[in-house]
């Protein structure tokens, strides 16, 4: 009899190893396509995307931006204002901006500031030929994002390089396509057919969260109490368009609001600002300057007593981690000027309050010393 030697029998992974491959190659296969159609579409919705932010780029304001400044770890300021008029390409009608917020973005501890700036309090409007006193609210009108910034800047002695500015129409798309907001309302009102009951959870579409932050004549509190409607609605957005269901809809949103927003950040500072600082998003602070009722040429004005101005100062540089120094700017002098003719910044009744121009000269014999 002849005796075949005996051999170990075969594994099932040995004798199936043939049709793992051909599986495994086509799950690589698979794999591969799906990857190939996400980055695909990825860098259609990247391109799309950035043709959106390119059309609200504000190359008149252009600042040069520093490798690695929006790295995730670097803190910034930036001003936030809104405008009242329609489309913001028109050239008849520029606006005043009647919402002011410096916004402070603090990563170390993953919390951002909302500063508001009363729209009628006295500022030096910074870049005039001629030395010039106005409601800071005229600054975007007089001369541009430029001239707002540099003012906003020299009344509280913070740095601010960037500006974001948006009309009522952009407000409105962006809270619709976010799919709305939900928010507690700080009052019970009426407004623009609108009606809002206080400490009641309402969803807001875009119509409804413009009305709510837009009036002003039936708050107790008037311009302040709407500063922290406006910021209340703005952080609760924030909150809704970093989820990852809004995320997703970026391509739409930004398209929609494109014709409503100018900013000076370009889009690869924005697409920066949007990978690296998600986590600063997680906490809000909300403040304001607070003022006091004053008349100026027959005008009604808010000025902000030195003590203020430099309380808020100190709070924005340390967001900023800059370290506190003494403010001197006109309104200092100024209200220096007026507290010698007898104006008291403890009295709540609207006082008469002088603009003396030789503040101008003031500062050019000390340039020249």
């Amino acid at each position: 009899m002849n005796h075949n030697h005996n051999h170990p029998r075969k594994s099932r992974v040995e004798r199936h190893a043939k049709d793992y491959k051909k599986r495994r190659y086509a799950l690589i296969l698979l794999l591969s396509i799906i990857v190939f159609v996400i980055v695909a579409y990825s860098a259609y919705l990247y391109f799309r995307t950035k043709e959106a932010v390119d059309s609200t780029y504000d190359n008149s304001a252009h600042v040069q931006i520093k490798h690695g400044e929006f790295n995730g770890k670097n803190r910034f300021a930036i001003l936030l204002m809104g405008t009242d008029t329609g489309a913001l390409d028109r050239t008849d009608e520029v606006g005043n901006t009647d919402t002011i917020i410096v916004a402070v973005v603090n990563p170390k501890k993953k919390q951002y500031t909302l500063m508001s700036v009363p729209r009628d309090t006295m500022a030096q409007m910074i870049g005039t030929p001629n030395f010039q006193v106005e409601k800071i609210n005229a600054a975007y009108s007089i001369g541009g994002a430029k001239m707002a910034m540099a003012s906003v800047s020299k009344l509280i002695n913070v740095p601010i390089k960037y500006y974001a500015l948006v009309n009522m129409k952009g407000i409105m798309r962006l809270v619709s396509y976010a799919g709305g907001i939900k928010l507690k309302p700080m009052l019970s009102f009426e407004y623009g057919g609108y009606v809002f009951k206080k400490g009641q959870l309402t969803h807001m579409g875009g119509g409804g969260a413009l009305a709510y932050s837009r009036m002003r004549y039936d708050d107790p509190e008037g311009d302040y109490g709407r500063q922290k409607r406006q910021r209340q609605v703005i952080t609760t957005l924030i909150e809704k368009t970093v989820s990852p269901g809004t995320l997703t809809k970026l391509d739409s949103v930004l398209t929609s609001v494109s014709g409503s927003v100018k900013t000076n950040l370009p889009f690869d500072a924005l697409q920066q600002i949007a990978l690296n600082y998600r986590s600063s998003t997680k906490k809000a602070q909300n403040d304001y300057l607070h003022g006091h009722n004053a008349t100026i040429y027959d005008a009604s004005y808010q000025v902000q007593s030195t003590e203020e101005l430099q309380r808020v100062s100190d709070r924005l540089r340390q967001e900023l981690g800059l370290k506190s120094e003494l403010i001197d700017n006109n309104e200092t002098y100024q209200n220096k000027r007026n507290k010698e003719r007898g104006f008291d910044f403890n009295d709540s009744e609207t006082q008469d309050y002088t603009i003396f121009n030789d503040y101008q000269h003031q500062i050019q014999e000390e340039g020249d010393n």
